[in-house]
């Protein structure tokens, strides 16, 4: 047989199962971390529940992935999550869902581990989101979890500290509702409401354009340079919103 006969007949059980996300349909891939309650507290050994070096390693990785060769207009991390919003013109792969899919995570792992110094895996998701308030839904609601896993988080990690196994700080914690966890916060003199925002809210990276000013060249041929700013102290709730349909409207 020959090559180009076997190639194209063993080529349709490769691409049998394609499926392109259609134009006109927002884009947004959302990357999970494998096994990080492992790595960060056993492997890396990180502070609980949050420690800013985990924190910075995702920032960094969140500012690769928007410029590695996709059209990304927003990027969000919480925890050991991250959200890309494909501008609606990005046509990488053909919107091809199992490239997007395979080439992010495979992106993500591999800048991730050079961050950390220590191998580390995630995995990707699309979700194709027919409408721009969708959009911002999908944020907030992005959002809204980080706040519930940080309140969370704080009250796990206390019991922890004050003596609790895993099983039963995870017991305790989940059979209290907001206000108890809050309550159970404050009688420990921990005022929820003053933690850090990043921890409660996330942190979201966008594109700016700044001029950059330059003491050799004359101030009208001085062009802006694009570059990607993180905001650790995001907007929260209805402000979020229009923070997120805002920059939809620049797109």
């Amino acid at each position: 047989m020959k090559f180009g006969d076997l190639d194209a007949r063993m080529r349709v059980y490769e691409t049998a199962h394609d499926h392109r996300v259609m134009p006109g349909i927002h884009i947004v891939v959302r990357i999970d971390g494998r096994g990080f309650t492992h790595f960060t507290k056993e492997v890396m050994r990180f502070e609980a529940p949050y420690d800013v070096r985990f924190r910075d390693a995702m920032v960094e990785t969140v500012k690769h992935l928007m410029d590695c060769g996709f059209r990304v207009a927003y990027g969000y991390t919480q925890s050991d999550e991250i959200s890309l919003l494909l501008h609606p013109e990005d046509d990488s792969f053909g919107r091809k869902e199992r490239k997007l899919v395979s080439v992010l995570a495979g992106e993500t792992s591999g800048f991730a581990s050079l961050q950390f110094g220590k191998p580390v895996a995630f995995d990707a998701r699309v979700c194709q989101l027919p409408g721009r308030q969708l959009v911002v839904d999908y944020f907030r609601w992005r959002q809204e979890d980080a706040a519930r896993n940080a309140l969370h988080g704080h009250v796990h990690w206390r019991l922890r500290a004050e003596g609790a196994e895993p099983d039963e700080a995870y017991r305790r914690t989940s059979s209290m509702s907001t206000a108890d966890k809050n309550e159970f916060l404050f009688q420990r003199g921990v005022n929820f409401n003053t933690i850090s925002n990043w921890q409660k809210r996330g942190v979201g990276v966008r594109w700016s354009e700044e001029t950059e000013a330059r003491c050799d060249q004359d101030p009208g041929q001085q062009q802006p340079q694009r570059r990607l700013v993180a905001d650790a102290e995001l907007p929260m709730r209805d402000e979020y919103d229009r923070y997120i349909a805002e920059l939809l409207e620049t797109l």
